[in-house]
């Protein structure tokens, strides 16, 4: 269970009633004590880290930073670089991959989603995952919205409240719903 899962569901529509639903749900039930371990007793800071190393399944750096509480719905999708900060109350939708590269910022209450659902009202039981990928030294402000499929460039900024439906490009600050470049640096 769990072997390859990312690359059997990343980038693609699963109906409702796949076999691979009761495997992500199963990994959903099972991460739930982790999380609210997590969450919902104080952890002195290297315990935190173990804790949420295990979460993830993979080793977090001692340099990442994270606030608690830290919201995912599936957890094993996402993957972090160093030196990392990551505010109180974001959300992860992990399940189509998040990729988070060195040096990040992540405001409070930002959300990053890589679920959505047909719009077929027959099919709207099924997900449709993309993955969001945050390139080195970016900042994605408070509030902020990442829809599936978007990669944030290497120094880009989101605004806060963002909400942000295409790719941000290298080195821009983008604001608004749906968000824009604003500044070039």
């Amino acid at each position: 269970m769990g072997s390859g899962l990312r690359e059997r569901v990343s980038g693609r529509t699963i109906a409702a009633g796949e076999a691979v639903f009761e495997e992500i749900h199963h990994i959903q039930r099972a991460i739930e004590p982790t999380l609210m371990r997590l969450n919902y007793q104080y952890l002195p800071k290297d315990e935190f880290q173990r804790t949420l190393s295990e979460l993830l399944g993979q080793d977090v750096a001692d340099s990442v930073t994270v606030l608690p509480p830290f919201y995912t719905d599936f957890g094993k999708h996402i993957t972090l670089g160093t030196d990392i900060f990551i505010n109180r109350g974001v959300m992860f939708t992990d399940l189509g991959g998040i990729d988070i590269e060195d040096h990040v910022l992540i405001g409070p209450f930002a959300k990053l989603l890589t679920v959505n659902h047909p719009t077929d009202p027959t099919e709207r039981r099924g997900l449709i995952t993309k993955p969001i990928r945050v390139k080195r030294n970016a900042w994605i402000g408070a509030g902020a919205t990442i829809l599936p499929g978007v990669t944030i460039g290497e120094n880009a900024i989101v605004a806060a409240d963002a909400t942000v439906t295409k790719d941000v490009p290298d080195n821009v600050t983008v604001a608004g719903t749906p968000a824009r470049i604003v500044q070039t640096s």
